[in-house]
C-alpha cells in the first residue's frame, strides 16, 4: 500500500500556491490530506467518480453544510489540478447536499445598544472577578464599534491597543492579515477607563495580557462560550430576540456594525459604491463581495436610499396617465 496517492503532488502545489497568496489553508489542506491517505489506503490510482462517492459516504457522520464544504474544497482543488490535467474528474457541485437557508441575522438598534449597556452595568462583581461589568461592556462597545469577529475580540492584548493613534491592531485574522482598526472616541474612552480600572485593582496590564481579562482563568481570556452567555443573559434582561425569538448571535454585532456604517454615508451624502472598499478593509475582508453579506436592506436603509434617490431623481419621474387620459 502507498503511503500517498498519485494527487499528493498537485495537492502540495495546490496548498503552496494558496498560501503564498496570504491564506492560512489549514483546514482544506486536512481536507486535502484526507483523501489523498483515502485513495493511497484503497490503492486508487486517480481520483474518479466512484471512489469520490465512497470517500463522501465515510464523512456522513458530519452535519450536510459541513460536508458540503468538504466536497466544495475537493472541488476547487480539482479545478485547479484541470489547469494541467485537462481531462481529470471534477465532482458536480449539484450533487451536493443542499445549502441551508441562511440565517437572518438581527440589526441591533441604538435603543437596543443602550438597554445593554446599562444592563451590563448592573452585572454584580465577585471577589475572583472585581471588573466582570467593565469588561463586557467593553466587548460590547468592541463588537458594535469596531465590528469585530469574535475570535479577534477574544485574541486582543493590551498591546493591541495604542491609545495615543488610537487604533488596535488586529492579528491572526480569519484571513491571515494584520489589519489596523482606527476606533472611534467612545470606544477609545472605554479601552482608557477600562484599563485604569484594571491598575486601579492591580490587575496586570502588561502588553501580552489579554484586554478581555478574566480574572477567574488564570488571567487568560474570556472564552467564547463564556462571551455568549453573559450577552445572551444580558439580551433576556433586555428583551432582544430575532424576528423568530431566539436570542441573537454575537455575529450579529458585525452585521450590525456594516448595516450602520452604510446608513450613514448615506445620511451624509457620500458615495456608498465608493465606500465599500474602505468597510470591506476595515472588516478584514479580501474583496467587497464578502462584505455586500452583510449589507441588509432593513427598512431605515430603504427609507434613506429611497430619500436620497427622490431627492437627486424625482423631476424625473412622471406617473403613470390613468387609463381615461390616455385614451383621450
Amino acid at each position: 500500500m502507498n503511503d500517498v496517492s498519485t494527487l499528493h503532488p498537485y495537492i502540495v502545489r495546490y496548498i503552496a500556491v494558496k498560501q503564498e497568496l496570504g491564506r492560512g489553508f489549514l483546514h482544506e489542506q486536512d481536507v486535502l490530506i484526507s483523501l489523498d491517505q483515502f485513495l493511497a489506503r484503497q490503492n486508487e490510482q486517480d481520483l474518479d467518480a466512484s471512489n469520490f462517492a465512497q470517500w463522501c459516504h465515510g464523512k456522513q457522520h458530519l452535519a450536510s453544510g459541513v460536508l458540503r464544504n468538504h466536497m466544495r474544497i475537493v472541488r476547487n482543488f480539482c479545478l485547479y489540478r484541470q489547469r494541467t490535467v485537462l481531462d481529470c474528474f471534477i465532482p458536480d457541485k449539484h450533487l451536493f447536499p443542499a445549502n441551508h437557508p441562511p440565517i437572518q441575522p438581527h440589526i441591533f438598534t441604538e435603543k437596543q445598544i443602550s438597554c445593554l449597556l446599562k444592563a451590563v452595568n448592573a452585572l454584580p462583581p465577585s471577589p475572583v472577578s472585581p471588573l466582570r461589568a467593565a469588561v463586557f461592556r467593553l466587548a460590547i462597545v468592541l463588537l458594535y464599534t469596531a465590528g469585530l469577529r469574535r475570535g479577534e475580540l477574544l485574541r486582543l492584548t493590551v498591546g493591541d491597543y495604542n491609545p495615543r493613534n488610537q487604533v488596535v491592531t488586529i492579528t491572526e485574522s480569519k484571513f491571515h492579515a494584520t489589519r489596523y482598526l482606527p476606533l472611534s472616541s467612545d470606544a477609545t474612552q472605554e479601552i482608557d477607563h477600562y484599563l485604569s480600572l484594571r491598575r486601579q485593582h492591580h490587575l496586570p496590564t502588561d502588553a501580552d495580557t489579554p484586554l478581555i481579562y478574566n480574572s477567574q482563568r488564570g488571567g487568560r481570556a474570556y472564552t467564547g462560550t463564556s462571551l455568549r452567555s453573559v450577552l445572551r443573559e444580558l439580551m433576556r434582561t433586555c428583551d432582544i430576540h430575532t424576528a423568530i425569538g431566539r436570542s441573537p448571535r454575537i455575529h450579529d454585532f458585525r452585521h450590525s456594525f456594516a448595516v450602520n456604517a452604510l446608513l450613514r454615508w448615506y445620511r451624509e451624502g457620500a458615495d456608498v459604491q465608493a465606500k465599500l472598499p474602505l468597510l470591506a478593509t476595515y472588516m478584514g475582508h479580501v474583496s467587497i463581495v464578502s462584505t455586500e453579506y452583510y449589507l441588509h436592506f432593513i427598512d431605515e436603509l430603504a427609507a434613506v436610499s429611497s430619500e436620497r434617490f427622490a431627492t437627486h431623481y424625482a423631476a424625473l419621474v412622471h406617473p403613470l396617465a390613468q387609463q381615461g387620459d390616455a385614451n383621450e
